[in-house]
């Protein structure tokens, strides 16, 4: 049986990464693809502590990235790994890019991030929802995070569109509609899938 894909949809707080994920799946299920919805921080032990975190005020930011590293690589080895084994599509709403985005940003210091994450599978396709932090924050109905401030997601753009620019991450323009917007992404998908399959 072929091995799987693994599919990333990146972007700040409020971009639209679960709307369209969840969307994206079921996209290809009526295309009679296997595929499978999956989320990072994960609801592993590792990533409740990240949940439970994310309210909290004098979090070392270092301690969280070595936590979301731990807990990426439980998710790979219990769910992405297995899944990609049986030939599905895995869609992931978060995944590397959201560490080398968000901790780089928290902790300044994008080699040590990487480096932290450097056992994990890169994706074979990331796609960056990119939009305005003024806009994410509109979008989002109650705040329950440290991270959801208007010059902290600034920075965690800027690295985003840093993988960009390296042509690790597809960009998608998530200022428009829902529907506008997962055009464009099931484009990316479809003219990606023709090229493996």
């Amino acid at each position: 049986m072929p091995r799987g894909f693994l599919i990333s949809l990146e972007g700040i707080d409020g971009s639209g990464k679960t709307t369209q994920a969840r969307r994206l799946v079921r996209w290809l299920r009526r295309r009679g693809v296997r595929a499978r919805y999956t989320a990072e921080p994960t609801g592993s032990e590792v990533g409740r502590i990240l949940k439970a975190m994310a309210g909290r005020r004098n979090v070392d930011p270092r301690v969280e990235a070595m936590l979301f590293a731990a807990d990426r690589l439980i998710h790979l080895e219990k769910v992405v790994k297995p899944l990609l084994e049986e030939g599905f599509i895995v869609v992931s709403d978060r995944y590397l890019h959201s560490s080398l985005a968000y901790q780089a940003a928290s902790t300044g210091d994008r080699k040590w991030v990487e480096e932290l994450n450097r056992y994990a599978v890169k994706p074979d396709l990331a796609i960056l929802l990119d939009v305005a932090p003024e806009t994410g924050l509109k979008r989002i109905k109650r705040r329950r995070s440290r991270f959801e401030r208007a010059d902290f997601l600034r920075k965690v753009r800027e690295n985003y569109l840093g993988y960009v620019e390296r042509g690790e991450l597809v960009r998608v323009d998530a200022e428009r509609g829902v529907d506008e917007v997962f055009s464009d992404l099931a484009e990316i998908v479809e003219s990606f899938l023709e090229g493996k399959l």
